[in-house]
């Protein structure tokens, strides 16, 4: 019993060593000041600082990368929560959308952190300053249906 447990360790460790090998990409991207959203509307100080807190991290070409991101399984699922992230909506890079999508995304932000789906759960676990409490949702839904009423040209 003894001899299987000494082989399935080193097995293991082993293993764990040799995935520390494979790499995500977690560069952040150049990003021009033009391309970003505050060059599309007006994003007050206070909510750039919610957004910044709570969003940047998977929706912006300026994530933080925290230590447990260089260990792999981790780092692979913390990338892959990145990508996907600024695949839908990326601050960033918002010149990429047209006017409606941008008034899509303005209006998903809305109902996204209403419904608590935004920050994620499993992001806040280990950022909780990046909970959203109730004013903050409340400031964020009323920048966001400004923002997409100004876009309208309402």
């Amino acid at each position: 019993m003894k001899k299987w447990f000494k082989i399935i360790s080193v097995i293991l460790i082993i293993g764990f060593i040799g995935i520390q090998f494979v790499r995500p990409d977690k560069k952040n991207p150049v990003t021009e000041k033009a391309r970003d959203i505050t060059s599309f509307v007006h994003v007050p100080a206070e909510v750039m600082q919610v957004i910044e807190r709570s969003c940047y991290d998977c929706h912006s070409n300026f994530t933080h990368w925290p230590w447990y991101s260089n260990i792999a399984p981790v780092s692979w699922l913390v990338a892959n929560d990145v990508s996907e992230g600024r695949e839908h909506m990326n601050f960033s890079e918002w010149d990429k959308n047209n006017i409606t999508d941008q008034i899509s995304f303005l209006d998903d932000i809305c109902k996204r952190v209403k419904k608590g789906d935004m920050p994620l759960g499993k992001y806040t676990i280990l950022h909780p300053d990046a909970k959203l409490s109730d004013a903050d949702k409340q400031l964020l839904c009323k920048w966001a249906n400004a923002a997409s009423d100004s876009l309208m040209g309402n």
